[in-house]
């Protein structure tokens, strides 16, 4: 796929980790979901991806480099997706990615992306290796 198609046929980059419905209880007074509910949805996609490659238990460590690109509505089906874009001794960064499916014609919608960073733990809650 062209650059020139990839602006007009926008698509997800990473694989579908996890999809859920935004509901009225996650909206705030101007009925847009709340942007904190859309975080957490997005930290536990990047954990289960983290969580597959470390074959076991992740801690979330730090966010970085996230804005909210548009609002969602009530009823959107939000679809996670993530992507690894590296992996050290027991740390995972992931690249989260956040679409819905537009309310006005069904097309998909970027709401927002984020890097993600989780650290793999023992029973102990200490640093461990993430499995090479």
């Amino acid at each position: 796929m062209s650059v020139e198609e990839l602006d007009t046929h926008p698509r997800p980059f990473g694989e579908l980790a996890l999809q859920t419905i935004a509901m009225p209880k996650d909206t705030n007074a101007n009925g847009d979901i709340f942007g904190g509910w859309l975080l957490s949805q997005m930290d536990l996609a990047g954990s289960i991806t983290a969580a597959e490659l470390a074959e076991g238990r992740v801690a979330t460590v730090a966010i970085e480099g996230m804005s909210f690109l548009t609002p969602v509505h009530v009823g959107a089906v939000v679809s996670c997706y993530c992507d690894v874009l590296e992996t050290g001794r027991s740390s995972a960064r992931i690249l989260v990615e956040v679409w819905i499916n537009a309310k006005q014609d069904g097309e998909p919608l970027k709401v927002t992306e984020g890097e993600f960073i989780y650290v793999a733990i023992d029973e102990n809650k200490l640093t461990r290796p993430i499995p090479q």
